[in-house]
């Protein structure tokens, strides 16, 4: 089985706008002159204002969902529409009826730092200057940074945006920029349940590590402060014990299966006692915890002024505090985007390399330096792998259980490891299997070479896929 691999550095200048790759072949630029010299309104026939966009079971032509849907442009929906009213917030970001609160909620972390931002929603759009009906957004796909060209008609029904809107019901950015990615997707019902790495990854091109929460290690909240430092976007989620638990609310008012933003965590102190806290936020906009430090709760009494001040949080915005302690027993899973794979418990900041290859089988390795990390004092070579499954979206079919393991290779790089091979030793490391699009470890292995197999959990079942490995 054959391999295509890819060598490039951190330093490549890989995040530049124009160094995108035209989606369908749509050059921005050229489509909205040539709008602008025949003074008409963009129509983007690759993405339908149609039934078929919206998509394919729930989302159909027939369903009872998309009854009196009307695509409007938004022109048509307000007197002003704005593409951006002071500045992207996490306000802008309010979840619409479709399932999409991961990706809402990589969205609303990604508005914490504006230089990422502007790689994902390209700066000089309007519906004032240069308006053709036209808009463009950049995401990362399976190596690549793609431009999105998209047309301004929006699902509507009663003159109300239906999926994704901002709580100023004149700004606009959120909702295009949702269906550039569904039209990447195939449909907006292809974006209905997620995790929220993929939409992590597809807006910055990192790389993601999870932490299960009831084993989480204990220096975890400095992490958290660390990578919040360094813009890394930041999920978390509780998981349903059951099939019928989603979007099921606890005593507390936390919803199971469900997708939240963590955007901030701070030290305060209650009465002179030092207390970490979390900030959260649920893509809905509304629906927040009620426990203790909640929005009305009787702990911020205890908080000195100038604490409190510097928090920002108010009543009932889909935002909330909750103490650090709670998080951990109320939450299942964090979710961690690094930019860069630093590791976010050394205080040194490393040139990694990045290894990209695309095939079906197995692929090679060689770690050659060491490194030393500050908390197991083991020598060896720390690297990161993500192996990654493709076009499962876009191609309506559910992800298959995926995962990976490392075998020493001694050398022998012309000898085919065959199950004859492989039953012979035991894997020196491996990942958990998860049916997700990708699943990610980092690992510390001794100088030498290694393989690594990826493979589904059940046997016979095809798919392409996408290795990276980071060292």
């Amino acid at each position: 089985m054959g391999s295509n691999a890819t060598h490039v550095s951190r330093d490549d200048d890989e995040g530049t706008n124009k160094r995108a790759i035209q989606f369908n072949n749509q050059d921005f630029q050229t489509l909205r002159d040539q709008c602008l010299q025949s003074k008409i309104l963009f129509r983007d026939d690759t993405f339908p204002a149609q039934p078929e966009s919206l998509g394919y079971n729930q989302l159909g032509r027939d369903s009872p969902k998309t009854v009196d849907v009307v695509w409007k442009r938004p022109r048509d929906i307000c007197s002003n529409p704005q593409f951006i009213v002071d500045g992207a917030q996490r306000t802008d970001i309010c979840q619409g009826d479709l399932g999409d609160c991961w990706l809402l909620a990589a969205i609303a972390s990604l508005t914490l730092d504006q230089d990422i931002l502007a790689r994902v929603v390209p700066p000089g759009q309007s519906f004032q200057e240069n308006y053709a009906g036209i808009f463009h957004f950049q995401f990362w796909q399976f190596g690549k940074w793609v431009d999105v060209v998209i047309d301004d008609k929006l699902p509507t029904r009663d003159g109300k945006l239906l999926f994704v809107h901002s709580a100023e019901h004149l700004e606009f950015w959120s909702a295009l920029l949702e269906k550039a990615y569904a039209k990447v997707n195939g449909s907006y019902e292809a974006l209905s349940g997620g995790s929220s790495t993929e939409g992590f990854e597809d807006l910055t091109g990192g790389i993601s590590e999870v932490y299960m929460l009831d084993t989480a290690p204990p220096f975890l909240f400095k992490i958290i402060q660390k990578a919040l430092h360094r813009g890394s976007l930041l999920g978390c989620s509780i998981t349903k014990t059951s099939a019928d638990e989603t979007e099921a609310r606890t005593q507390q008012n936390l919803v199971k299966g469900h997708a939240y933003s963590l955007i901030a965590a701070e030290e305060v102190h209650l009465r002179g006692t030092p207390v970490q806290l979390v900030r959260i936020r649920n893509p809905w906009g509304h629906v927040e915890w009620n426990g203790p430090w909640s929005d009305d709760s009787r702990e911020w009494d205890g908080v000195r002024q100038d604490e409190k001040a510097t928090l920002n949080y108010s009543p009932d915005d889909g935002e909330f505090w909750m103490a650090y302690s709670d998080f951990l027993r109320q939450y299942s899973k964090l979710e961690i985007c690094n930019l860069t794979p630093d590791t976010l418990t050394s205080t040194q900041v490393g040139r990694w390399n990045h290894c990209q290859f695309e095939g079906t089988w197995r692929f090679w390795i060689r770690l050659d330096t060491v490194d030393k990390d500050p908390h197991d004092g083991k020598d060896g070579c720390s690297f990161l792998v993500g192996l990654m499954q493709k076009d499962c979206r876009r191609k309506g079919r559910d992800f298959n259980s995926i995962g990976f393991a490392i075998y020493e290779y001694k050398g022998r790089s012309n000898v085919l490891l065959g199950p004859d091979v492989l039953l012979r030793q035991r894997a020196v490391a491996s990942s958990t299997f998860v049916e997700d699009r990708e699943v990610c470890g980092r690992f510390k292995l001794p100088l030498g070479e290694y393989a690594i197999i990826p493979s589904t959990f059940e046997p016979n079942k095809k798919g392409s896929f996408i290795l990276r490995v980071f060292f």
